[in-house]
């Protein structure tokens, strides 16, 4: 049996006995994928980036070099269509972690589009992504599910959760989660309404699968023109498996690096730590070269007292 065969199947175990107890499989349970207890002493929250953040010439590991010198333990690959062995190769030399991916066509082939045809090449990515997640070590792969722009909000609702049940048989056998980002696509909240908008819709629709293999990637600064973070977290709760983090002012009415925005992080991290929140938080920001990216891993660590320990963070 493969190192990865080995890895896969103590996923499913993991799956198993979370789908029985009725709890997370993943970070926000205090647990890592094999189950493990996450030590006490370890900080609260782990640092990942986008691959595409790393603004370098050279190969895979070099760049991966470049991404743990500036501090971060793990980096995001967009799938489907990756070099699986040179990815693993690169984890391997340079140490860095391939926590997880990120679904590379879901603007392009979307799985609410109107085409039958377009949303049958989209679910063939999805489920390509999920076995190269697996391959490269991966337990979660970011899904955009579809846009408002589809259809009505029925049929893009519908459209959305027959893709992800179709892809959950793949999911539960290569032991990856498929993590629903909240992002601008008009889907779950109303791009034209105001800033006091809840995170209901997108529980239900997470809930809608019952199964602990969906769940949610949330980006903290996404939504910040609709809603409250904090409340938001509040509302997902359990849902929520990792995190996305950028920064974004009401203000001025765009994006922001982390700690440029009026984002009341200590509100977002009163809300995390009072759900139990443990796990990878993922950088998505204009990135560059290595002091780039070590100016990201300083506004982390300001905005969210990344390194405090998990005991420290309850």
């Amino acid at each position: 049996m493969t190192d990865h065969s080995q890895i896969r199947r103590r996923r499913f175990i993991a799956l198993s006995a979370a789908g029985i107890a009725g709890s997370s499989l993943l970070s926000s349970s205090g647990k890592q994928a094999s189950g493990a207890p996450l030590a006490e002493d370890k900080p609260w929250l782990r640092k990942t980036l986008k691959v595409g953040m790393i603004r370098s010439k050279g190969s895979l590991t070099e760049k991966f070099n470049i991404a743990k010198e500036a501090g971060f333990e793990g980096v995001e690959l967009n799938v489907p269509g990756i070099d699986v062995e040179a990815a693993k190769k690169a984890s391997k030399e340079s140490g860095i972690i391939i926590d997880g991916t990120v679904g590379g066509y879901h603007w392009g082939k979307r799985h609410t589009d109107p085409d039958p045809t377009v949303r049958a090449v989209a679910l063939e990515k999805l489920k390509q992504g999920l076995i190269e997640t697996a391959a490269v070590g991966g337990d979660t792969m970011l899904l955009v599910p579809g846009h408002g722009k589809d259809g009505s909000d029925a049929e893009v609702m519908q459209r959305a959760q027959a893709a992800i049940k179709a892809a959950l048989p793949i999911a539960k056998e290569q032991g990856v989660a498929i993590l629903i980002e909240n992002v601008w696509n008009d889907f779950c909240y109303d791009h034209e309404g105001g800033n006091d908008q809840t995170a209901d819709r997108l529980a239900a629709f997470i809930d809608s699968f019952d199964s602990p293999l969906v769940g949610v990637q949330y980006d903290i600064g996404n939504h910040w023109k609709y809603g409250d973070p904090a409340e938001w977290i509040r509302t997902l709760d359990k849902r929520i498996k990792k995190l996305d983090t950028k920064g974004f002012s009401r203000k001025q009415g765009k994006f922001t690096k982390i700690t440029e925005g009026d984002i009341d992080w200590p509100a977002v991290e009163k809300a995390l730590r009072d759900i139990g929140f443990t796990g990878w938080l993922a950088a998505e920001v204009g990135g560059g070269d290595l002091e780039r990216l070590k100016e990201v891993i300083a506004h982390m660590d300001e905005s969210l007292n990344c390194n405090k320990s998990i005991a420290g963070a309850g």
